[in-house]
């Protein structure tokens, strides 16, 4: 099997080869025999897709065969590990998520190739960039990465086992998610480098890439909030965001990929900003390479990061010469990407999507900076100063309630510019909605003269509360023009309104959800812990709910032995539910796992609902009797929700637009005011 899986990798990466470099040549030399060598590019490039998919499919059944000649199966399962993990062994490991990223890099080339004849020159330049990144991973994979290397000595009778902390159902597809946002990347980024190459002329790229990125988009913000949810119900210390590196590094090309979709509707529209799109793309996927250098390379200490290893050289160069790339052709051609039109008024939507594009870019930046610190501090004083939330914190949450505040003003924002009195109209139910939501907040316990944490959270409430106002009432004020010519329900005229506009009104309910997201985040600095040993019937309080526990017990199976707790919980005493906090200590590994218990409180709630959260911290040594410790953290399932939203909305924006709607009441329509346009 190793040997058939490292000849499907070297076939893959002569086939790779080929693509790029004949691709390359046809590109450079026109006439009709280059194209007919075009196309051998492009057939070798679906062949790849081939080749890579045999290899992985070798490494995954090895893994189910418990191959363990093969080191990459020793080291990353065992004969016990269930049979979803066996699967996710594919991604588990360094060599093994390499390939795992070759293949989805095929994929997506495959798909492009597939698709040529959309633009057959522009797709042909795109497919010799991806080419080319893909033989850039298919080298690691072959040379220094090899996920077929074979175990060295005696083949052992079991594996090492799978990390403790990946065995968790969501590791089944949080990493995929993540990667496929990381590795679609490549594709817009592919188109751009092609159009500034031939000096493409009009948007149409534009288009072609927008769709790109925004399916991009959406899987990497599955995979960075798959990713908080694993790091809240796995890793036991109450939280979902810690800024560690790894964590940053998803969130760099997040923040980047989301000012190009604001901004590259400035392009589309006016023709402004197209030397800031071009870096933006460029930057967006230089960051996806960047934040796989820093997951792979060993230089930075995360309980993601992989341990050190010898590519990080590889990386680094790949890293410069694909910037040596981009700047050459972009200085060889930038009179091409001159501006149509200028920005006429600071009142207009222009100038909020440029305000939200240096928001953006600034909070990169920020992030950017505070996870290479400790590394720039080491090389010139020689320690490592390490950067903590609160470096961070003091720059996300103003840029956080910014972004906000434009969030809600851009919609009722027109192009080139819009009068004051236009912005006041719209502007003033939102804005006497947020004001009610802040009072109430006030009236009812939070006291932002207090503690600047609670100046945070007010003003992040108010302003989520004016983002989802806003929202509705461009819903609403459409829905109602269709309504009234139609004759329709103001429910149907909705959807009519977003299926004839899906891009637009599908970024609207992705708006909504991120205000959401925001509600369920600005619950913490209410949020509360306690912690304490419990035997029998003991009892522990935190707010308004107590914890009795009933009993503690111990198990065993094939993949791990676990003790856990039995814990009653109480309301005004009033039953509400048992849970069960565990602590496992796998067999193969050798190594221990918390499994906290989470409950949210919707039934009591609903509105403020809250996490009971508990965790089985061990066993008292002198006592035999076990550890709780609880957390309250209010809000944070509105998290899930928001994302849910953002998925949604999401998906909508790709849903092609409807016919308009035929008009049979014989009145005459007058153009409905339903917003700025997108």
């Amino acid at each position: 099997m190793a040997e058939l899986g490292s000849l499907a990798l070297l076939i893959a990466l002569v086939l790779s080869g080929y693509s790029f470099l004949v691709g390359s040549w046809a590109l450079l030399s026109p006439g009709e025999t280059s194209d007919r060598l075009s196309e051998t590019a492009r057939r070798a490039g679906i062949a790849a897709f081939a080749a890579v998919f045999l290899a992985s499919l070798v490494l995954v059944v090895s893994a189910f065969q418990d191959d363990f000649s093969i080191a990459y199966i020793m080291e990353h399962s065992n004969h016990d590990l269930p049979a979803p993990y066996k699967f996710a062994t594919l991604w588990s490991g360094q060599e093994g998520s390499l390939l795992f990223w070759a293949l989805l890099l095929s994929t997506y080339g495959l798909v492009l190739r597939l698709r040529h004849k959309t633009d057959t020159r522009l797709f042909a330049y795109a497919s010799v960039a991806i080419a080319a990144v893909q033989v850039f991973f298919l080298l690691l994979i072959v040379f220094p990465a090899d996920p077929f290397s074979l175990t060295a000595g005696q083949i052992p009778a079991d594996g090492n086992g799978l990390n403790p902390l990946l065995q968790y159902p969501e590791m089944v597809i949080h990493p995929p998610m993540l990667y496929l946002g990381y590795v679609g990347f490549t594709v817009p980024f592919a188109f751009a480098l092609g159009a500034l190459i031939m000096r493409y002329p009009g948007e149409k790229w534009i288009h072609i890439t927008r769709r790109w990125t925004m399916v991009t988009w959406g899987f990497l913000t599955c995979g960075i909030f798959l990713g908080a949810h694993w790091a809240y119900s796995v890793l036991g210390w109450g939280g979902y965001w810690g800024w560690d590196p790894v964590e940053n590094a998803s969130l760099m090309p997040w923040l980047t990929g989301t000012a190009f979709l604001h901004s590259v509707m400035m392009q589309e529209k006016r023709g402004m900003l197209k030397v800031w799109n071009m870096w933006l793309v460029f930057i967006t996927f230089w960051l996806a390479i960047l934040g796989t250098f820093l997951t792979r390379s060993g230089i930075i200490s995360s309980v993601h990061a992989f341990a050190q290893s010898a590519i990080g050289g590889w990386f680094k160069w790949f890293l410069l010469i694909s910037l040596a790339v981009f700047a050459y052709f972009f200085f060889a051609n930038k009179s091409h990407l001159r501006s149509e039109h200028k920005l006429e008024s600071i009142v207009s939507r222009e100038s909020s999507f440029l305000f939200n594009n240096l928001l953006l870019v600034l909070a990169c930046f920020t992030i950017l900076w505070g996870t290479w610190f400790p590394l720039i501090s080491e090389y010139v004083q020689g320690s490592k100063v390490t950067i903590g939330g609160p470096f961070y914190n003091n720059v996300a949450i103003p840029v956080a309630l910014l972004l906000l505040l434009l969030t809600a003003v851009g919609p009722l924002l027109a192009w080139r510019k819009t009068s004051l009195d236009s912005v006041k109209r719209n502007f003033l139910w939102p804005a006497c909605g947020a004001l009610v939501v802040g009072i109430v907040m006030v009236i009812f316990g939070v006291r932002p003269w207090k503690d600047v944490a609670y100046v945070y959270s007010l003003m992040a409430a108010m302003l989520a509360t004016l983002v989802m106002l806003t929202v509705a009432s461009e819903f609403t004020r459409g829905a109602r023009v269709i309504s009234r010519h139609t004759d329709q329900g103001l429910l149907s005229s909705m959807h009519h309104l977003w299926h004839r506009n899906t891009r637009r009104y599908g970024g609207y309910i992705v708006h909504f959800g991120v205000a959401v997201v925001v509600i369920g985040i600005l619950g913490t600095p209410f949020n509360r812990d306690i912690e304490k040993e419990m035997g029998y019937g003991d009892k522990m309080i935190i707010g308004p709910y107590e914890l009795t526990c009933r009993s503690f017990t111990q198990e065993d199976n094939a993949n791990y032995g676990s003790e856990w707790a039995i814990i009653d919980v109480s309301r005004n005493g009033k039953a509400i539910t048992t849970l069960y906090p565990e602590r496992r200590f796998y067999k193969a590994s050798q190594q221990p796992q918390t499994i906290p218990q989470i409950y949210p409180t919707w039934k009591q709630d609903f509105l403020l609902v809250r996490d009971l959260y508990l965790i089985y911290a061990g066993q008292n040594p002198d006592t035999g009797r076990p550890i709780i410790k609880a957390h309250l953290n209010p809000l944070v399932p509105w998290i899930w929700i928001g994302w849910l939203i953002m998925v949604l909305g999401t998906i909508s924006c790709l849903i092609p637009n409807a016919l308009p709607v035929r008009v049979t009441a014989p009145v005459r329509v007058e153009p409905a005011t339903v917003g700025a346009g997108d």
